[in-house]
């Protein structure tokens, strides 16, 4: 019979804020020992840290230049804000495979089209934050006698403009059983019992997916959430050194737009406080979620996947949120998943995606994989298996508040960042895991250098990312094959290994 699938997903969640990747101060039992049971990534990363072109590769298995929804509704710059129609979707496929499909939470994978559009059941839910307005979201208070949303203590600094800073966290004054979260837990719990009796009647399996809103900012938590860890205790990330000394100029803007100069250090330490609090809010509502399915006997029939759509700064490299800066901070994601029958406690060091998400659920239901094009099952890695793998990983980026090209590659030891309208980036994570020495323009990086652009470079031609154009005429990306110029005009052409011929 093919597998049930919980797939478990929250926003803007940085790896290090779980005991399972190593904060000895985390609060998250559930999420360890979900890792403890199934399978830990350390090299999981994002396709695009940027939640919706992230979640349309989830969707689609398609990297975010060949499905082209690039950008978020909020901060759209010209970009798709919809899948076109006829793609492809993992939800369909498993529809017409007959299984139930439901999404409880955040969507935000579109604008004019639903989560409903695709085939899922669930309320409707859109936007980046929690929609605190949302009429089921009021009705469950009302039903229940809780409190409205109300805040007090928020954290902002001032913009470069002297106007207030963007909202990054404050007191929420609701019981945990009146938070969006416990919102969404009860909710997936229902929906959850639905497609229990109905796999008892019928034999019918089910996807269900828990998308959270949060930890993305503004960290919004109750009391004993807000005032879970005390800030002493908080170990400031060694990027908060950041000089932006031969980065792209992007990064000081940022800094400057997510005001983090205009606050004491002190609030820095208040604010990873409160972002590690809200994460075990999170943990614990994951955790009632994991309890029902103990209580409805689908333990041992569930495949359990947990990550994010991207990361977060919490002050790295004197930064808030995310954006044009392709540091592992929003890259390196967590991704642990647990299929029962598959060996429990293991860690894997593969370069991972999650786009590789969608090959992986086709698999499980017994479906051919194909048309997630840019998608990889990763259930080889999960039994065990040593398949070969790549040694690599690629990534893109397209802007948000306005357009701004990159792709990264990420090796072993050494990443590669380049940005056609600034300086490109080259870290040595070996010696610098914290990434603040661009080394890119170093004589003796020369060879390192080259090797990576040239790998890029066949990275992105196979795959048909037209940024490749732009590199051909810039940087040493080896011999070519085509005529660069594309004119036809003339009778210069590049053979791989031949000299440029003139008739």
């Amino acid at each position: 019979m093919p597998s049930n699938i919980l797939f478990l997903m929250t926003d803007q969640h940085r790896a290090d804020t779980l005991g399972a990747y190593g904060n000895a101060l985390a609060a998250t039992p559930v999420l360890d020992e979900l890792a403890r049971t199934g399978t830990r990534f350390d090299r999981w990363y994002t396709p695009t840290a940027i939640c919706t072109p992230a979640r349309a590769s989830l969707l689609t298995g398609q990297a975010p230049f060949r499905h082209r929804v690039l950008a978020n509704h909020e901060r759209n710059v010209g970009y798709l804000e919809d899948l076109a129609d006829g793609s492809f979707t993992f939800v369909q496929a498993l529809r017409e495979k007959g299984y139930n499909t439901g999404l409880i939470g955040k969507w935000h994978a579109g604008t004019e089209k639903k989560a409903a559009d695709f085939g899922f059941d669930g309320p409707d839910l859109p936007g980046w934050h929690n929609p605190v307005e949302n009429e089921d979201y009021l009705g469950y208070l009302r039903e229940r006698g809780l409190p409205p949303y109300e805040i007090s203590d928020r954290i902002r600094g001032t913009l470069p403009n002297g106007g207030p800073g963007n909202l990054l966290a404050a007191r929420l004054h609701q019981p945990v059983e009146a938070t969006f979260e416990h919102y969404l837990a009860t909710r997936t719990i229902e929906l959850l019992e639905r497609y229990a009796a109905d796999a008892d009647r019928d034999g019918t399996p089910f996807f269900l997916e828990l998308n959270f809103f949060g930890p993305h900012l503004p960290y919004i938590v109750p009391d004993e959430y807000f005032d879970m860890f005390d800030p002493v205790d908080i170990e400031l990330p060694k990027s908060i050194a950041e000089t932006f000394e031969g980065k792209p100029p992007v990064q000081r803007n940022y800094s400057a737009h997510w005001t983090f100069d205009t606050m004491p250090i002190e609030v820095t330490r208040k604010l990873i406080a409160v972002y590690w609090g809200y994460v075990a809010l999170i943990d614990e509502q994951i955790g009632r979620v994991m309890a029902a399915l103990e209580r409805l006997g689908l333990v041992d029939d569930t495949a359990v996947f947990f990550t994010c759509d991207h990361g977060e700064f919490t002050g790295a490299h004197r930064l808030h949120d995310k954006g044009p800066a392709m540091y592992e901070d929003i890259y390196r994601t967590p991704g642990i998943i647990r299929v029962p029958g598959a060996p429990a406690g293991q860690v894997r060091t593969e370069f991972v995606s999650l786009l590789d998400s969608t090959a992986t659920i086709l698999e499980l239901a017994g479906i051919d994989p194909a048309p997630a094009v840019d998608s990889r099952s990763l259930l080889p890695l999960v039994r065990g298996e040593e398949p070969e793998w790549p040694g690599d990983i690629v990534c893109e980026f397209h802007g948000h508040h306005f357009p701004y090209p990159q792709r990264m590659l990420r090796d072993e030891r050494y990443k590669l960042v380049v940005n056609p309208d600034s300086v490109n980036e080259l870290y040595d994570l070996r010696n610098d895991p914290d990434e603040l020495l661009n080394v890119y323009s170093h004589p003796e990086m020369a060879e390192v250098r080259g090797r990576l652009m040239q790998r890029l470079y066949g990275v992105l031609r196979e795959r048909g990312d037209n940024f490749y154009h732009w590199m051909t005429t810039m940087y040493d990306v080896g011999a070519v094959d085509y005529d660069p110029t594309q004119s036809g005009l003339d009778e210069t052409t590049y053979n791989a290994g031949d000299e440029a011929s003139a008739a």
